[in-house]
């Protein structure tokens, strides 16, 4: 983050960090910033989730314990999925295909995450996809390729 002089990072485990805030975990600072956007907007968090919800599918975060080398895994999982998608090297290993910034309702857009857990062998999944049925078929293709041995 420092290195990136990134504004915010932040992770599905409810750590967040700000480059205002001394670079600093804090929880309760994006608690604060969205109470003052939901006042602002007068609207219930609920609410403003709603055209989320029904347009991304999320799989939640699954971890698979592993035995073998977790940057062997992700490397595979690499070579097995990065030649049809954008693949990024920054915590863990993500890929994306299509396009994620422009609105489309194609429905054949989907990313994913894997990476390592700092604390037990175990990597971590996470799927997003424009459908729900693209986002089981694609994370059960990419839980595949963890569970195979090596």
């Amino acid at each position: 983050m420092v290195r990136e002089n990134a504004l915010f990072a932040g992770e599905g485990t409810g750590h967040y960090y700000f480059r205002d805030f001394f670079f600093a975990d804090s929880g309760i600072l994006p608690s604060l910033i969205v109470m003052e956007m939901l006042s602002k907007k007068g609207a219930t968090l609920s609410d403003l989730l709603k055209p989320l919800e029904s347009t991304y599918f999320v799989s939640g975060e699954i971890n698979t314990r592993i035995s073998e080398d977790p940057k062997a895994k992700m490397e595979e999982i690499a070579a097995t999925f990065g030649k049809a998608g954008a693949v990024e090297w920054m915590d863990g290993v993500s890929i994306t295909f299509g396009d994620f910034s422009v609105p489309s309702s194609s429905g054949h857009r989907w990313r994913f995450n894997v990476r390592p857990s700092n604390t037990e062998p175990l990597l971590r999944l996470n799927v997003e996809a424009t459908s729900r049925e693209l986002m089981e078929r694609k994370r059960d293709a990419v839980l595949k390729v963890i569970q195979r041995g090596g």
